[in-house]
């Protein structure tokens, strides 16, 4: 039977939808790996790698990861750590600095720390990690130390006929408390964690810029320097710009030639996008509950 008599004609592909067809595939498959690897990079070429660590720093989990992602790639030879921020919380600045030790020591990678606007306090706790630390000349640094802001609503709840009643099993459970005033040994239990958090700070600033913890102490009373005052008091290597930080790393990992610079791509996220949107239009309270410790530069 031949195919003008066969009742079920065989369908034969046209070249146009084929390719389109093979388009559309090659689309979707380009898609698929930039959100399952947006890192992944085929090319051997020797790479310098930007983190950013930008405003407030309230977890780690991102930046510490991007740091371990370029730490285990062999074609990134150098990572340049990109500082704009106040500060944040004390752990999580914590955590970067560590991250940052682990890839000079463990990876045998160099970290050269970039400031711009502002590099204080726990931003500066991580820069202290770094091989070397540029700073623009009117760069805000230091701030090194750590506050604790409490609320006392005790004379509001009066006022408004509001009586606060707690029921603790120790007499400190409730230390820090918005609804009663601070006693005196409250303030000595408080500031005695406060003084140990600071110590934390001023000897991994003793550790990383190679001074005696003698040498870091008169500078460790919350003051904020430009970053010309801050290289004169050796807190800061360079003044210059992120060009001259990525440069330096080039130098520093043997790179010939201008370097090639990748960062982070950021995974499509519908859930970050809603929140962006409807949490960005909406008045933000900065009220926590607690005791938080923070590595912030107050303004």
């Amino acid at each position: 039977m031949t195919d003008e008599t066969s009742p079920h004609p065989v369908k034969r592909w046209k070249p146009l939808r084929f390719l389109l067809w093979m388009l559309l595939a090659g689309l979707l498959l380009v898609v698929l790996v930039n959100t399952l690897f947006p890192d992944w990079d085929l090319s051997d070429e020797d790479r310098i790698a930007l983190v950013r660590v930008e405003g407030v720093i309230l977890d780690a989990q991102q930046t510490v990861g991007e740091l371990k992602r370029f730490a285990d790639s062999p074609s990134v030879k150098a990572i340049v750590l990109r500082i704009d921020s106040p500060g944040g919380g004390v752990v999580p600045s914590q955590e970067i600095h560590d991250a940052v030790k682990r890839v000079r020591n463990k990876n045998n990678k160099m970290v050269i720390a970039s400031m711009g606007s502002v590099a204080a306090s726990g931003g500066y706790y991580i820069a202290a990690a770094t091989d070397r630390i540029i700073a623009n000349p009117g760069t805000l640094t230091g701030s090194i130390g750590v506050i604790m802001e409490l609320a006392n609503l005790e004379g509001l709840l009066k006022k408004i006929g509001v009586e606060s009643l707690v029921v603790k099993s120790g007499r400190y459970k409730d230390i820090g408390s918005p609804l009663r005033k601070m006693r005196e040994d409250d303030r000595r239990i408080l500031q005695s964690v406060m003084d140990d958090v600071h110590r934390q700070f001023i000897q991994a600033v003793a550790e990383g810029r190679s001074l005696d913890v003698a040498e870091v102490q008169p500078l460790a009373d919350g003051r904020i320097f430009t970053g010309r005052q801050a290289r004169e008091m050796k807190l800061v290597d360079e003044l210059g710009d992120l060009e001259d930080a990525i440069r330096l790393a080039a130098d520093l990992a043997g790179i010939e030639g201008e370097p090639k610079v990748v960062e982070p791509r950021k995974r499509f996220s519908i859930r970050e996008l809603l929140e962006s949107r409807l949490l960005g239009a909406l008045p933000r309270l900065d009220f926590q509950a607690g005791v938080s410790l923070k590595y912030l530069m107050a303004f």
